[in-house]
């Protein structure tokens, strides 16, 4: 008969690994961020940082670019996971295209992307051939934010759709055919099929991909960092900016939290907005 304490006993390495990387590192965040130089508790930090002129700016692009991005990648990575499923032949050769960007790091992806709208860039090269224009756009530059807040969002759909994906994929494979096949005997079209049977079934998967995508979309910086560098701030650039260029740990620290503290909201909100009911699961 097994020991009682035999799961704790397995489950000890991934506490000890929680407690030295996760828990120890934010207690010292936290600290940083509400301490005073008397070793007092403070909020004189959170201040700095809202008192900052592009903190406003920061919060608004950071806000934007994940209500942006995150519905359009789950569309797509809804419509790309179906379509995988159903596809008999050469299934794995596609699910690989899909996921090619996956092994492309964020600051790569950036690059690849500022290649496209760079001055000297195919962009232009492809306007110019055209004839649309004469001389090569500055897309990038600072008079055309809502240029560089495009490019990010093509950028952050082409790399990290894959994510959403692959855990999309890996759910609708847990999904019984029979539960599809009743469907359809009783009349139900494809729309219908998917709405009222794949969907309700996928939520589980659908409710993870949304949670870690959504989180990933708050820490965004290096993709941001090669296309627009600190024409588009965003809270991790301005956690970057603070902690290395200006060496003001403090507040750093208190832009550390301000992240965690919207990732945590938005975490509760899809938790519940895409609850399982219990006895749901597969």
């Amino acid at each position: 008969m097994p020991s009682r304490g035999l799961p704790y006993l397995l489950l000890m390495p991934a506490a000890i690994f929680l407690a030295v990387f996760f828990l120890y590192p934010f207690t010292l965040v936290a600290w940083e961020a509400f301490s005073g130089a008397d070793g007092g508790l403070t909020l004189a930090h959170f201040a700095t940082m809202a008192g900052n002129w592009k903190f406003s700016s920061a919060l608004e692009n950071t806000l934007l670019l994940a209500i942006a991005v995150v519905p359009i990648q789950t569309a797509m990575a809804l419509a790309m996971a179906v379509l995988v499923t159903k596809i008999q032949r050469g299934r794995d050769v596609v699910l690989y295209i899909f996921t090619i960007p996956l092994g492309i790091s964020d600051l790569a992806a950036g690059l690849i992307w500022f290649a496209i709208f760079d001055q000297t860039g195919f962009l232009n090269s492809a306007l110019h051939t055209l004839g649309v224009v004469k001389e090569p756009v500055i897309w990038l530059g600072y008079q055309n934010r809502w240029v560089i807040f495009l490019a990010v969002m093509l950028a952050e759909i082409w790399r990290a759709t894959a994510i959403m994906l692959v855990i999309l994929v890996a759910g609708l494979g847990l999904i019984p055919k029979e539960y599809s096949e009743a469907a359809e005997v009783f009349g139900a079209g494809p729309w219908q099929r998917f709405r009222r049977v794949t969907l309700p079934l996928l939520r589980p998967s659908l409710q993870t991909a949304l949670i870690l995508r959504t989180i990933l979309a708050f820490e965004v910086f290096a993709v941001v960092y090669a296309l627009g560098g600190n024409n588009l701030p965003i809270l991790m650039g301005q956690t970057f900016h603070w902690q290395f260029d200006l060496q003001d740990y403090h507040v750093a620290a208190a832009l550390a939290m301000v992240i965690l503290g919207i990732s945590i909201g938005f975490t509760l909100v899809l938790l519940r907005v895409l609850r399982v009911p219990k006895g749901a699961g597969i």
